[in-house]
């Protein structure tokens, strides 16, 4: 299956539209569970639906010609980063007025942590700050928490090891859970 998506991305990317309705098919079960999985750590009361979300995404992702994947890992990776990009735009679109919720959010595998705003937006800031000082750490939390890549994927993506990750992801959640839940310069 793997490999069928890696020959449907090349052939998409060559303009093939056969091969992009053949591309949806195979990857819109996946795209829908990485979706469904953002959806349920939003607010209560969050309009956006699941598969809104995918055909955002796959629209964003089809389309655009400037996208040259290389295998199935970076097509999920890309998806993770735009989906990410749609839900963030949507909150804040959507969702500004709504501050102050005391919503119960989960990072990935962590237990249910309080926050005290809008956590897709505020996560996505301190994403960004992430990024300055440490890159990689930042990929890893991308792939993992909205590609929903375990850490053999994002280890075989990234090409590091797998323990390199394992570090990266618990130095990264250390860091976003002190910016998130205590604010920058608080820890």
């Amino acid at each position: 299956m793997s490999d069928d998506i890696t020959v449907l991305l090349r052939k998409v990317s060559a303009g093939d539209l056969d091969a992009e309705a053949e591309l949806m098919t195979q990857v819109y079960g996946e795209l829908k569970r990485l979706a469904n999985k953002f959806l349920r750590r939003e607010r209560k009361g969050h309009t956006l639906q699941a598969t809104a979300l995918v055909h955002e995404a796959f629209i964003k992702l089809a389309g655009n010609n400037k996208f040259e994947f290389s295998d199935r890992a970076h097509f999920y990776a890309v998806a993770a980063k735009i989906m990410r990009r749609l839900l963030v735009d949507y909150a804040r679109k959507h969702g500004s007025q709504r501050r102050g919720g005391g919503n119960l959010v989960p990072l990935h595998d962590e237990p249910y942590l309080p926050c005290n705003g809008n956590f897709i937006t505020d996560l996505d800031v301190a994403l960004e700050r992430l990024a300055e000082t440490e890159p990689r750490q930042a990929k890893v939390v991308e792939l993992r928490y909205f590609g929903g890549m375990s850490e053999d994927e994002v280890a075989a993506y990234l090409n590091i090891s797998a323990r390199t990750v394992k570090r990266d992801w618990l130095l990264a959640r250390t860091t976003l859970y002190d910016e998130l839940y205590e604010g920058p310069g608080k820890s």
